[in-house]
């Protein structure tokens, strides 16, 4: 091989599954320039992850965080140009459906470097979510799709997307495997918050279609806090969140706020808890990877199968649709060594 992967991240969940990614290239010997585009910039949602999954630093800071979505997208692009003609990379890897993930296809397809999506072919059919925009583009953009379940794949097959096109599994699977035993032997958290021996839930809200509508915003919160009648309900608060909750001075007595927490924590607590509430894709299969039930707070949800097998309800939903079963699409924890494998060809 002569050639190296250039990755692409800028938010929390991205760092979670290159995590996995990365251990998976070193062991098999793959060149990676890891690029952080700035997405994430607070502390407590970057710099900790990359200490606590062992992840290498970033070759790259592009220092890009905060603004408008076009904004945020065009600054990202044009650094990311710069940074790919300076690294010449044979493949651009990225991950979701974030700003970041639509800048660095962008800037990938207009230099004509391959581009490799990953977690492909998810679709809410919301095209007011940018997620939604950001994932469609990407999708049409690559030149390896590598998606988590089949149902990903027919959503790619309904848009004429067939060639390149792999099922994987759910990378994140792989993380979370990774995180389960070292939060046991790590995490104080429990202990730090009092919630040993008591009953709580974990709950999170960060997505702008839930935080930029006051009204909406405000009967999701009456909606948490209903259910805090019944449990504690643990509330990390993503810094554009706090800030919206600061400017509306509402009053959140009855949830137990906190800072956003390192990855062991949050599964530490995923662990400990009896449910999920939460506008997080990625939250909502770390839900069922702990096996607990959650509620999404939106009205649909790309991860669908959550839903079919019984562990996921939306928030406006009566009750699950089905008794619970197990999701054999995500794989067995293997989606980060298939990724490598897939992409050596186009080194």
């Amino acid at each position: 091989m002569t050639g190296k992967v250039a990755t692409v991240v800028g938010a929390r969940p991205q760092f979670v599954k290159a995590a996995a990614v990365s251990r998976a290239f070193r062991e098999a010997g793959v060149d990676e320039v890891l690029i952080h585009t700035g997405q994430h910039y607070d502390a407590n949602m970057s710099d900790i992850f990359f200490e606590e999954l062992e992840i290498p630093a970033p070759k790259l800071h592009l220092g890009v965080g905060g603004g408008l979505h076009g904004a945020m997208t065009g600054a990202m692009l044009a650094k990311l140009e710069e940074a790919f003609i300076a690294e010449k990379p044979a493949v651009v890897l990225v991950y979701g459906d974030t700003n970041s993930t639509l800048a660095g296809a962008l800037a990938a397809a207009k230099l004509h470097v391959p581009i490799v999506h990953s977690e492909s072919g998810l679709r809410s059919f919301n095209r007011r979510m940018p997620e939604e925009i950001n994932r469609v583009v990407t999708d049409h953009l690559s030149t390896l799709l590598l998606c988590p379940t089949q149902a990903a794949i027919e959503n790619l097959k309904r848009e004429g997307i067939t060639k390149g096109v792999h099922h994987i599994g759910d990378v994140m699977f792989d993380a979370t495997l990774f995180a389960i035993e070292r939060a046991k032997r790590s995490s104080t958290v429990i202990d730090a918050l009092g919630l040993k021996g008591k009953r709580f839930a974990v709950c999170t809200l960060h997505r702008a279609e839930n935080t930029d509508d006051p009204a909406r915003l405000n009967a999701l919160l009456d909606f948490l806090e209903g259910h805090a009648r019944d449990r504690i309900i643990v509330f990390p608060v993503h810094p554009r969140t706090r800030k919206v909750l600061a400017a509306s001075g509402r009053k959140l007595d009855r949830l137990m706020l906190t800072d956003p927490l390192g990855y062991f924590d949050l599964h530490r607590l995923l662990a400990d808890c009896d449910l999920v509430l939460t506008d997080s894709g990625g939250l909502q299969k770390e839900a069922y990877f702990h096996r607990k039930p959650c509620i999404t707070l939106r009205e649909e949800t790309e991860w669908v199968e959550t839903i079919e097998a019984g562990w996921n309800k939306l928030w406006t939903a009566a009750d699950y649709v089905t008794p619970r079963r197990d999701i054999t699409d995500y794989g067995a924890g293997e989606a980060a060594a298939k990724t490598a494998a897939v992409i050596r060809p186009l080194l």
